[in-house]
C-alpha cells in the first residue's frame, strides 16, 4: 500500500499552539519567567500551514522590534522542525512592558500603577 493510501497525520491546533508558546519562551530566555505571564499562543492550521498569534510581556527599556522579531523567528523554526508546518504569519502582541522598577515593586508586594 502506498503511503498516500494509508492516511494522513493531523496535528491538532492546540499542539501547535503549545509548540509556539514554548518557542516564544525560548526566544525571550530568562526574561519570560521573571514574574511575568508566560507567552500564550493561538493557532489556525490549514493543511500544512499554521498562522500564529502570540501574546508576550517584554522588558522595558529594550529593543521591542528586535524582541518581537526574535520571537517570530523562533516560532517559525520550532513549528517547522517539530510539526513539519510552514508558518507564513506570526502576529506578536506585546501585552505588557516591565521595567526594573515595576519588577522590584511587584516582588515587594507594593501596588504598581
Amino acid at each position: 500500500m502506498e503511503p498516500a493510501e494509508r492516511g494522513a497525520t493531523r496535528i491538532a491546533d492546540r499542539v501547535v499552539a503549545k509548540i509556539a508558546s514554548q518557542a516564544a519562551r525560548e526566544a525571550l530566555g530568562d526574561a519570560a519567567t521573571e514574574g511575568r505571564t508566560p507567552p500564550y499562543a493561538t493557532v489556525t492550521v490549514h493543511e500544512d500551514a499554521a498562522r500564529v498569534r502570540v501574546s508576550v510581556e517584554l522588558g522595558y527599556p529594550s529593543d521591542l522590534a528586535a524582541g518581537c522579531a526574535g520571537v517570530r523567528r523562533r516560532i517559525v523554526e520550532r513549528v517547522g522542525a517539530l510539526a513539519g508546518m510552514e508558518v507564513p504569519e506570526v502576529a506578536v502582541t506585546v501585552e505588557r512592558l516591565h521595567s526594573a522598577q515595576t519588577r522590584a515593586r511587584a516582588r515587594s508586594g507594593e501596588r504598581v500603577r
